[in-house]
């Protein structure tokens, strides 16, 4: 069969190009073999049940361990009202899963006497007898998607029965050596989940669990095996180390993500052209055609969804990516936390919050960007124009000196506190017509200087550089120079723009030719 990259469900390592994980897999493993408990949350598409798929098979493979795999996915919503109904499916799949490992004459015990187990105290005696039955046979349960179970009170009670069972096994009650939960939410939430005006919300079943601290997104190292593993199948030549840098850079190691830009540049580039290798310039351009407005994909719905439900996180996410503010990465708030396990905020080397990566960035931006548009700033749509593309490429000064102008005219009558709030938005919202398809912008994340955004946008092979930033005096202008001189660096650029939104009373809309080192910076104030 022949291997691509996926991007939907499970990664079978025959069927697809896989990063090697076998490091990540011998840290998952010797936490089982240490006999703990443990909980794998992770955001969506974050590799958990691939995880869970590599470690079933490895402890399978070995004569001292017995590893069963189930889903809640398949548990209807009704079996959680009736304890006897969500036993008799727990059960089911249980044999369900021992009959596909061989283990026949287990699958039919379970299969004898599971009409007669119908509350959880029950349960508990028959785990204690199944794993009984192969004593020489360590038992890991590993349980996928228990968010789909996490709402209410019957899921935690069965948390408990298993909490209970592993308090007793140092006294010789057999139980599960190891149980593996696998999830977006940490379980330690749920109570607060089903019951949020407790005030000991943070009181599980489900304490007895260490922390999982294995990292499961792709190093750039570890990228390098799966590109690897494709030139060698395909015969083709590429820069392995400098692009998997380049996906590392846009993804973060997220793991989806690396693996979609590979499939864009596997099945939707490459074809049409007679060069087969890759080059650097093709991850670029699966980085546009990712975060495209007209794409999209379960995972960027879902990260839509959450935060359209939850308008105290859309107001944090907000703040960080359209207002460019700087917060204190702190993992007890619980608003961050909540950002934290749906992978939308990471922290910075710096101890802040940060947008997981450049493509959720860009995806969330250009999302608030619209939505404002909508409700806000339906008028500035109609400042789109040929005028602003010439045979050199975009005239960026033409787009800031209109914008200047946009500015003088409409708004500079508000007061010092709406132009502080809406100032870059109201730019965003301006250049979004302007380019119209024609050429690209997207937001680079700059969080050690929360007074600064930098937009570069693309427009066929040439890149442009703005940078946003705020009015405060000679000295921190001269520092903001600076700043954008060395930005510029990074693209090999020697032409760059500022925008300057100065508050202060009696400010002076002009613009100014800027010579800074090798630089050449066109600056207008607004």
């Amino acid at each position: 069969m022949q291997k691509r990259f996926n991007d939907t469900g499970l990664c079978i390592p025959n069927r697809h190009y896989m990063v090697d994980t076998s490091v990540k897999l011998k840290q998952v493993i010797q936490l089982v073999e240490y006999g703990e408990y443990f909980t794998i949350n992770r955001p969506r598409q974050f590799g958990k049940t691939t995880t869970l798929f590599m470690l079933d098979k490895a402890l399978n493979l070995r004569d001292d361990y017995v590893a069963v795999k189930i889903s809640f996915e398949g548990i209807d919503s009704d079996a959680y009202q009736h304890p006897e109904r969500f036993i008799m499916e727990f059960l089911i799949l249980i044999a369900h899963r021992l009959e596909f490992l061989k283990f026949s004459v287990l699958s039919q015990f379970v299969e004898k006497h599971r009409s007669e187990i119908t509350n959880l105290p029950a349960l508990s005696r028959f785990i204690t007898k199944l794993v009984g039955t192969m004593p020489t046979k360590s038992w890991v349960l590993m349980i996928d998607e228990v968010d789909k179970s996490s709402n209410n009170q019957l899921f935690l009670d069965f948390l408990g029965l298993l909490r209970n069972k592993y308090l007793l096994r140092d006294d010789g009650e057999d139980t599960f050596q190891s149980i593996i939960l696998a999830g977006v939410h940490d379980i330690k939430t749920l109570r607060r989940k089903i019951r949020p005006d407790e005030t000991s919300g943070y009181n599980s079943p489900w304490n007895i669990a260490v922390d999982f601290k294995v990292d499961l997104s792709f190093a750039p190292h570890e990228i390098d095996t799966m590109l690897q593993d494709y030139s060698i199948d395909k015969q083709i030549q590429l820069d392995i180390s400098a692009i998997a840098e380049r996906l590392y850079y846009y993804t973060e190691g997220y793991p989806y993500l690396v693996s979609k830009l590979c499939k864009f540049i596997d099945e939707e580039i490459i074809p049409h052209r007679a060069n087969k290798n890759w080059l650097l310039d093709d991850v670029e351009a699966a980085f546009k055609m990712i975060v495209d407005d007209a794409y999209t994909t379960t995972l960027f719905d879902s990260l839509v969804k959450n935060l359209e439900n939850n308008q105290t996180l859309y107001e944090l996410i907000f703040y960080i990516v359209i207002n460019g503010k700087s917060l204190q990465f702190t993992i007890s708030n619980p608003v961050i936390n909540l950002a934290h396990l749906y992978g939308i905020l990471r922290p910075s080397e710096q101890g802040r919050c940060h947008i997981h990566n450049r493509i959720f960035e860009q995806r969330i931006y250009a999302y608030m960007l619209s939505k404002s548009m909508q409700t806000q700033y339906g008028d500035i749509n109609g400042f789109g124009g040929p005028e602003y593309y010439t045979a050199e490429g975009l005239d960026v000064k033409l787009v800031l000196q209109r914008f200047q102008a946009f500015m003088q005219e409409n708004y500079s009558h508000r007061d010092v506190k709406f132009l502080e709030q809406e100032g870059r938005l109201l730019f965003l919202a301006f250049l979004k017509p302007i380019l119209n398809g024609k050429g690209f912008e997207f937001k680079e994340p700059t969080v050690a200087d929360e007074h600064r955004m930098d937009i570069v946008i693309t427009y066929q092979d040439k890149r442009y550089v703005i940078e946003l930033k705020r009015w405060y005096g000679q000295k921190y202008h001269q520092l903001g120079l600076q700043q954008l001189s060395d930005y510029l660096d990074i693209y090999s650029l020697k032409q760059g723009y500022l925008l300057i939104y100065d508050f202060n009373k009696g400010k002076s809309y002009k613009e100014e030719l800027i010579q800074f080192e090798d630089k050449e910076i066109f600056a207008v104030w607004v």
